[in-house]
């Protein structure tokens, strides 16, 4: 059984830090692709935040969080993580993690077969 677990979330300050873990089990972790992607308050459609390859280790970032947000992971951890910087009013979203078995670099939430069960951050003024 795979199971994306995160943790990390909470109640900060606008222009504090935050980092995000997902502990990944049931899959060959190394080999998979993981993103996270965001769910603001009112929307429908979850946003592309980063994305780290399993095996080909490259990273992508939307254009928008590239500066201020950092994905990395440990495969002897089955974890990746998701540091955030500089955080914004903005910022404030469910966040979650995911994984994709293909090679490629995706940042299309329909393409992903398992999720974490999110996690809140909330940014305030």
């Amino acid at each position: 059984q795979v199971q994306l677990v995160e943790s990390g979330g909470g109640l900060v300050q606008a222009g504090g830090s935050l980092r995000l873990s997902c502990v990944v089990s049931g899959l060959a972790f190394s080999d998979w692709t993981m993103a996270w992607f965001r769910q603001a308050p009112g929307k429908e459609e979850r946003e592309f935040v980063a994305v780290h390859s399993g095996l080909t280790l490259k990273t992508y970032y939307s254009d928008s969080l590239k500066v201020r947000f950092t994905v990395s992971r440990d495969n002897a951890k089955n974890t990746v993580y998701l540091e955030m910087n500089s955080l914004r009013p903005g910022d404030t979203a469910v966040y979650y993690c995911a994984a994709d078995n293909s090679i490629r670099i995706v940042t299309i939430s329909e393409l992903y077969g398992f999720w974490g069960q999110g996690k809140q951050i909330t940014v305030s003024t």
